[in-house]
């Protein structure tokens, strides 16, 4: 099985024994292929839509300290999907408070427009209020950070954990 670990600020694939219980350890665990991988360099889109090159992707993102970026966009998709209205409302106060507010916890990286914009949006909230915010930081992610994970340390060593796995299966 392949694992993502953590050492001073560096973040490797290793393997791990069967019994491991962490998050990754069970995304990953008896699932993941080269082929998996290899996709994930193919579009943000395929990355974001495969259930480990999200988990991959969001360990990528804590070692360069912008996963709030990912986390966003995620409950922005989340948000999208609340009935009844009522739900929606207090949803939006929190993805706000969490995000959007100047000075919140996990304040993502947008414009004074945006900001103000989603604000103003909330005021009457809709499954579109967070759209706006929400495509900055896809446009972010997509441009900026994806580019790096597949050039990354991580990226390659997985690809490379998963070829190894394959030639000892075979």
């Amino acid at each position: 099985m392949v694992e993502l670990s953590e050492t001073v600020g560096k973040s490797t694939w290793q393997q791990v024994p069967e019994s491991d219980d962490s998050p990754v350890s069970e995304l990953l665990q008896n699932r993941l292929s080269t082929d998996d991988v290899i996709q994930w360099s193919e579009s943000f889109d395929v990355l974001l839509s495969h259930e480990h090159g999200m988990a991959a992707f969001r360990e990528f993102l804590k070692t360069e300290f912008s996963d709030e970026n990912i986390e966003f966009w995620l409950a922005c998709e989340d948000y999208k999907k609340i009935t009844p209205h009522a739900k929606l409302v207090t949803k939006a106060n929190e993805i706000y408070e969490e995000f959007i507010n100047i000075q919140a916890p996990r304040e993502i990286n947008i414009d004074f427009y945006t900001r103000e914009a989603t604000k103003q949006s909330l005021r009457t909230p809709s499954p579109a209020s967070f759209s706006e915010a929400q495509g900055i930081i896809y446009g972010l992610m997509e441009k900026d950070c994806y580019p790096r994970f597949i050039r990354s340390t991580l990226y390659m060593d997985l690809l490379n954990l998963t070829q190894t796995q394959c030639q000892k299966s075979v």
